[in-house]
């Protein structure tokens, strides 16, 4: 049977716009099954204990299960790839972090570009680090630090948890806009850079709060400046990097990302939970006792953060020559 024109036509249009009405349905309708949020990092880690806590918040809130999967190895880039390849249906998570912004630039040969195959959803916390010596270094102030490390160039050395860690970029940062001339000395992790540190190893390290606050309470370690533009809650009579050296800023972040394409009202919707949990006095609580401080904000907001990172410490690897392990 031979169809008239127009309503050949009424029908091809109708069936055109079937997958537009079928995604916006399906995101109506999420979530209908389990989400897993994909962390690049080991259990334990302070990235798997906020992708923890807002999992634990939002599987309450939705009444479908958020599932944490730890990959950890590649410096994240194994977390990543994982989450450019899953649907974009809402489904998979990346819990991403500073890392990424890093990477982009450290490694010449990755099988995606992170700007582009992964869409923003919502920023967690900004964590800031912190300059400490040991307390064989003479110097309890920055300006101290700098002009003890300008009269002994290449004989401190800066631990880091390992070759283009933010704990790394924040030292070469810091070194770039000082001109002091310390050696850098990686670690595979935070932990071993710490022990080498508290036994006089090492003498200076850029290091997370969370882990070096209970030795700067103990007096094993000196805490010289924070590296944000304010100061930190559980270190408020440490000042910041920023008044002894103009612009200087660094610090660790967390937020959500998801697949490219991942449709618009589902990346809404979660950007609209998680900023409902940020407001939550106990997340806010658990986030300040991972010395972090509150993000949130529009995808929007929390893509031009990874821009703006990326684009920053991509100077900095380029500018010190860094290349990845």
């Amino acid at each position: 049977m031979k169809l008239p024109r127009r309503k050949f036509l009424r029908l091809a249009a109708g069936a055109a716009t079937l997958p537009v009405v079928s995604r916006v349905a399906r995101a109506q309708a999420y979530p209908t099954r389990p989400i897993r949020i994909i962390v690049g990092q080991a259990a334990g880690s302070g990235t798997d204990i906020a992708a923890r806590l807002l999992g634990q918040w939002l599987s309450e809130r939705l009444g479908k299960s958020f599932v944490v999967e730890n990959r950890p190895g590649a410096a994240g880039n194994m977390a990543t790839e994982a989450v450019v390849r899953s649907p974009a249906d809402g489904y998979t998570l990346l819990l991403v972090n500073s890392s990424n912004a890093i990477n982009a630039t450290l490694y010449d040969k990755l099988n995606f570009l992170f700007l582009r195959d992964i869409a923003p959803v919502a920023g967690i916390l900004r964590a800031p680090l912190v300059l400490e010596v040991h307390p064989s270094v003479p110097a309890s102030t920055v300006p101290e630090f700098i002009a003890y490390a300008k009269s002994n160039p290449s004989k401190l050395n800066m631990a880091s948890a390992g070759i283009g860690s933010v704990h790394h970029l924040s030292g070469e940062l810091f070194k770039f806009m000082t001109g002091v001339d310390v050696v850098h000395v990686p670690y595979r992790g935070t932990t071993p850079a710490l022990t080498d540190l508290l036994a006089g190893q090492a003498q200076v390290m850029f290091d997370s709060t969370p882990s070096s606050t209970p030795h700067i309470r103990a007096g094993k370690l000196r805490a010289l400046a924070v590296t944000t533009t304010t100061r930190v809650e559980v270190l408020p009579e440490i000042p910041i990097l920023g008044e002894f050296v103009p612009g200087y800023e660094a610090s660790g972040w967390l937020g959500f990302g998801v697949p490219k394409d991942t449709p618009a009202a589902i990346i809404g919707m979660l950007n609209r939970e998680v900023n409902a949990a940020l407001t939550d006095p106990a997340i806010k609580a658990r986030i300040a006792d991972l010395g972090g401080v509150v993000l949130a904000g529009s995808p929007a907001d929390f893509g031009k953060l990874i821009a703006d990172e990326t684009e920053k410490w991509a100077k900095v690897i380029k500018g010190a020559n860094i290349k990845p392990e």
